[in-house]
């Protein structure tokens, strides 16, 4: 297997095409909009406090000429973050691990590779452009407080239907309430920039039992 070869079974098509939302039909009228971005702020001051928290789903990716899923299994705290990914299929994995300022990847020919940023390291060993950081923020449906400017959109029900931030756009379905955080959580998430796409379909949500 090279570099390149991520190795994750090239079976992403039904879970590309399974993953896909309803993007928001018309805009909410201002009053509502207020509303929902008031409840917004107020589930991300939520989720704020629950800065270690752990997923397991599926997961798919495209970048317009390849495309690949597995599982993957979610372990963050704090800015401390630890994704593993494995196709059942063949039975391999990759896992990357990492704070704020360090990165490491493991699980491809020629043995583990360390940098400064994670989606920079996973784009020059894998092709794939997966946002780390950011979706730390954004797969829980909020803003990504270190990156820019963000626009939200809402369905008519005043949840997160959309997120665009630093040119990503993230359609979000499937919300259920999540006991332990007290907040509703999104248990699919399809983000979305040029040719890149990150399709994920959440099975499990828990807080408070990340240990990266």
């Amino acid at each position: 297997m090279s570099v390149r070869g991520l190795p994750l079974a090239i079976l992403g098509a039904g879970l590309l095409a399974g993953c896909v939302t309803t993007a928001p039909r018309a805009p909410l009228p201002p009053a509502e909009h207020a509303a929902a971005v008031a409840r917004q702020q107020a589930r991300e001051a939520v989720l704020a406090r629950h800065a270690r928290w752990n997923l397991q789903g599926r997961v798919a990716l495209s970048n317009g000429q390849r495309g690949g899923s597995g599982r993957i299994d979610w372990q963050q705290d704090g800015d401390a973050y630890r994704v593993a990914l494995s196709a059942p299929v063949t039975r391999q994995s990759w896992r990357i691990e990492g704070d704020a300022g360090n990165a490491r990847l493991e699980g491809l020919d020629g043995g583990p590779r360390s940098g400064a940023d994670a989606t920079q390291l996973l784009r020059e060993a894998t092709g794939w452009e997966i946002p780390v950081q950011a979706l730390a923020s954004w797969v829980r449906g909020a803003r990504a407080t270190q990156g820019g400017p963000a626009q939200l959109q809402f369905a008519g029900d005043g949840r997160l239907a959309r997120l665009q931030q630093d040119g990503w756009t993230l359609d979000y379905g499937d919300w259920r309430l999540q006991p332990a955080a007290g907040v509703e959580l999104p248990m699919r998430v399809n983000a979305e920039r040029d040719e890149a796409r990150v399709r994920l379909v959440v099975d499990d949500w828990s807080a408070g039992n990340a240990s990266p």
